[in-house]
C-alpha cells in the first residue's frame, strides 16, 4: 500500500452549532417564555454558537385543533435539535420525539434566562408529555 496525499478537513464550526427553539410570548430574547408549546405566539430559533436568532410566528396558535402537531412540524422544518418550553402535550411530544428533537422543561422568565439555564444544564429533558391534550386551549 503506497501513501499519498491525505487532506483532512475538520468540521466547520457550523457543524457544532445546535439550533434551539423556545416557545415565546414575544419576538425577541427579552420576551417571556410561553408555557404553552403548541399555542405560543412565537418560536424563537437561537443559534447556540453565535446567539443569532430568528422569530417565527406560530401559525398554529389559533388552530381549532392539532396545534401541537403543526407547531412541532414547523420546528422540525427549521432543523432545530432542541426545544425549550414550559409544557408540551402528548401529540406535540410524539411528533418532536419522532424527529429526534430533544424537549426541555422548567423554562420560565425571559428567553435569555432560559438559554443560560440550557447552557448550564439546569433544564430537565422531558421523558413524556407534561400536560394532557388540548391543555393550551384552557382545558386543564
Amino acid at each position: 500500500m503506497q501513501g499519498g496525499d491525505f487532506l483532512f478537513s475538520p468540521p466547520s464550526r457550523k457543524e457544532y452549532t445546535v439550533k434551539i427553539a423556545i416557545s415565546s410570548q414575544g419576538d425577541n430574547l427579552d420576551s417571556q417564555v410561553d408555557s404553552r408549546f403548541g399555542r405560543c405566539s412565537y418560536f424563537i430559533i437561537v443559534d447556540s454558537e453565535t446567539g443569532e436568532f430568528e422569530a417565527v410566528s406560530n401559525q398554529a396558535s389559533g388552530a381549532m385543533g392539532g396545534a401541537g402537531i403543526q407547531s412541532a412540524q414547523t420546528i422540525a422544518n427549521k432543523d432545530v435539535k432542541a426545544v425549550i418550553t414550559g409544557n408540551v402535550g402528548p401529540n406535540a411530544f410524539q411528533t418532536l420525539k419522532a424527529t429526534n428533537i430533544k424537549i426541555y422543561e422548567g423554562a420560565s422568565g425571559t428567553l435569555r434566562e432560559a438559554i443560560e439555564k440550557y447552557k448550564k444544564g439546569e433544564l430537565q429533558e422531558f421523558s413524556d408529555s407534561s400536560v394532557p391534550g388540548h391543555f393550551g386551549m384552557g382545558n386543564y
